[in-house]
């Protein structure tokens, strides 16, 4: 199967940093609201079930309907869906404080979700443009802004709310009106790029026709990755608070390291993958994480530290890696690889951990936490059978 390249060119470094500054703005305020449920579930007085639903909305709007902005962005150029992308996550969240009716926290909840859907397929093309030869070392530096954002997002809220109380949380839209005003410094270069590569994508346009079946796989297996992620992101608390009687800081800190693991691994998986080749990289990396991620139920104290660590860099590594070859596999596409692989498939994956949630209430949360050591085998599985060159 060919795959066309589109023409090189250098990596602007300059470039890629601000939009992965706006990728950790806007993924600031998608981390921040599972921390801030608890205090509007009490503000409303909602049920568990009501407060469930507000994190379903936002899922919805911000993962799911990814690939629906990537499709108008690639019928033509919305460079404007960056700066708007990021005001509306942040004026959405930031603005959960005012109202005192639950169809307004909705209301707001899916404007700060749509928000975070249009920034992310733009903003993967955009930053597309700008990577130079080495795609996925390029393309990292954009997604490790996101990773940091999502990381920092619940601390920067809860930080705000205990230390200044809930109605200070306005305050929080000063991050997108900083990036507003980095933007606007790369606006000319930005414009320049997008109008340069549609003709470029047109000559690419015989290299995604035989595409379909690779795509779908890569789909399938970066569901198995971002299922196994959030299942140990909500279950490891379970399990070291409700099980084991441990302290609620103690696993924070667990999720924390096994969080930061992947930072570090966004970066280095990025670099190997363009040395040694993609999909050589995300089979290897799935058999790292097939391997090490049962030792997480084997070790205590330190050690376990340091195995969430590996874990995390392991099956995080090949984040940015699957939407390099989303897009190669799609290069007339960009946005739609990108919302596909960012948004519906990370969304599909989070939402399968309520099969694990059926799993911890049948059998407990040992069980659950054994059936999510069964999916990086999953998907290593899958990611053999993806035809794409080196």
């Amino acid at each position: 199967m060919a795959i066309l390249d589109l023409p090189e060119r250098k990596m602007n470094l300059k470039v890629l940093l601000v939009l992965s500054f706006g990728h950790l703005v806007t993924d600031i305020y998608q981390g921040a609201l599972p921390a801030l449920l608890p205090f509007l579930k009490t503000r409303l007085s909602l049920s568990y079930a009501l407060a469930g639903a507000i994190l379903m909305a936002a899922t919805f709007a911000s993962s799911i309907m990814q690939p629906v902005f990537g499709y108008f962005s690639d019928k033509r150029e919305k460079v404007l869906l960056l700066p708007l992308g990021c005001l509306a996550a942040g004026v959405g969240l930031s603005l959960l404080s005012a109202p005192n009716r639950y169809g307004f926290v909705l209301m707001l909840v899916m404007i700060s979700g749509l928000g975070v859907a249009a920034y992310h397929p733009e903003g993967y093309k955009t930053a597309h443009y700008f990577t130079g030869k080495n795609l996925a070392t390029g393309m990292s530096v954009f997604s490790v802004g996101g990773n940091l954002g999502f990381a920092l997002g619940p601390m920067i809220a809860i930080t705000i709310v205990t230390q200044l109380g809930f109605e200070v949380l306005p305050v929080m839209v000063i991050f997108s009106l900083l990036f507003l005003a980095l933007f606007r410094f790369q606006w000319t270069a930005i414009q320049r790029a997008h109008r340069e590569r549609p003709q470029a994508r047109e000559e690419a346009a015989a290299a995604g026709r035989n595409a379909y079946l690779p795509l779908f796989l890569t789909i399938a297996t970066v569901v198995t990755r971002s299922w196994t992620q959030m299942g140990l992101m909500t279950f490891i608390p379970f399990y070291y608070i409700d099980y084991l009687k441990g302290d609620p800081m103690y696993s924070g800190k667990l999720v924390s390291t096994f969080l930061l693991g992947g930072v570090a691994g966004t970066i280095i998986g990025s670099i190997l993958a363009d040395r040694f080749g993609h999909k050589p990289f995300l089979v290897c990396s799935l058999v790292a994480a097939s391997v090490l991620t049962p030792l997480i139920l084997a070790v205590r104290g330190p050690w376990l530290f340091v195995v969430l660590a590996v874990v995390g860099m392991a099956l995080i590594s090949s984040f940015t890696v699957t939407i390099v070859m989303a897009q190669r596999l799609l290069p007339r596409n960009l946005g739609i690889a990108s919302g596909l692989m960012v948004g519906f498939a990370i969304g599909v994956g989070g939402l399968g951990v309520t099969l694990l949630g059926v799993v911890a209430d049948s059998f407990g949360i040992p069980m659950a936490l054994k059936a999510i050591m069964i999916l990086p085998v999953i998907g290593l599985g899958l990611s053999l059978a993806i035809r794409y060159p080196r």
